[in-house]
């Protein structure tokens, strides 16, 4: 039986993304497997890994909001950002109070520019940066935009400090870290990071390989499939009939009537035909007036 659909995994801390990839061919005998946002080797928690035609959808949970929970130990900067570095320098830390923290974090919420990591999978001229700096080049990083939703001090107990960040596509939190580290004149580096949450996937109900690995031998492993569209549950959906599912699944635009969703702000829907599969991710061409298929999955 062929099967399409999202693995949410708590990946384990030392193994990287790939590698989870790897498994997971294996595992299912898919070649189609792949994952959103990266987890770098020493992070652990939720990596949605999508196959067969849920790797269509890879785009769309890019989107998606992310929660993490970080440990960053103060007074220590790292040439990477985190724990797998080398130290680069050292600095009191003593007069770092919570207070202090809390004033802190206010300049990181909202809105911010960001300089990504020397070491980070980013391209620059067709190589990513990390081999760069593994050849002690520093090359100038252009800032992005990316926005912190959520930023909040959950404990302090020095040179330690625990927070947690709901953030948007493209956020480091190493970045954040030593950003923080520099505000607050110390230093700091990314001790520790758990992802807690990726859009509709949370730490709670994620499975461990282990978990994963007996259920294949035991021949129940769809107990842990998710529906595709579940990454497009924020979105209207409309019913279509035979003569419009044919139409989309040709790549044709439709006309839908719906009032709902023609006075919608997301010009974007889910369509289903009667017998509830799910067909496909439409946008509306404003110039024509027609829903289009953005992605056809049926």
């Amino acid at each position: 039986m062929i099967i399409d659909g999202i693995f949410n995994i708590n990946k384990p801390s030392g193994t990287t993304s790939f590698n989870i990839i790897s498994i997971i061919r294996r595992l299912t005998g898919y070649r189609r497997v792949g994952h959103a946002g990266t987890l770098d080797p020493m992070a652990s928690g939720v990596l949605p890994v999508c196959f067969g035609k849920g790797t269509k959808v890879i785009e769309f949970l890019l989107e998606a909001s992310k929660v993490y929970r970080a440990q960053i130990e103060l007074g220590t900067t790292t040439d990477t950002f985190d724990a797998f570095g080398n130290i680069t320098r050292k600095c009191d830390y003593s007069a770092i109070n919570p207070n202090l923290i809390e004033q802190s974090l206010f300049s990181f919420r909202g809105s911010i520019k960001q300089v990504p990591p020397m070491f980070s999978a980013i391209k620059y001229r067709g190589k990513r940066l990390y081999h760069f700096a593994r050849e002690g080049a520093i090359i100038n990083r252009q800032t992005r935009n990316v926005t912190i939703y959520r930023l909040e001090l959950l404990e302090f107990k020095l040179p330690y400090i625990s927070i947690e960040v709901e953030c948007s596509r493209g956020t480091y939190i190493r970045s954040l870290a030593f950003d923080l580290g520099e505000l607050l004149g110390c230093g700091a580096y990314l001790k520790n990071l758990i992802r807690r949450s990726y859009g509709p996937f949370d730490i709670e109900k994620a499975a461990s390989l282990g978990q994963l690995e007996h259920a294949f031998s035991n021949s129940n492993w769809q107990q842990f499939v998710y529906p595709i569209d579940i990454v497009l549950n924020h979105l209207s959906s409309v019913v279509v009939n035979y003569e419009q599912e044919k139409v989309l699944k040709n790549g044709g635009s439709i006309d839908i009537k719906d009032t709902y969703i023609s006075k919608s702000q997301e010009k974007r829907c889910r369509a289903y035909n009667k017998n509830g599969v799910f067909l496909a991710v439409l946008y509306l061409n404003s110039d024509r007036g027609h829903w289009q298929p953005q992605k056809v999955f049926a």
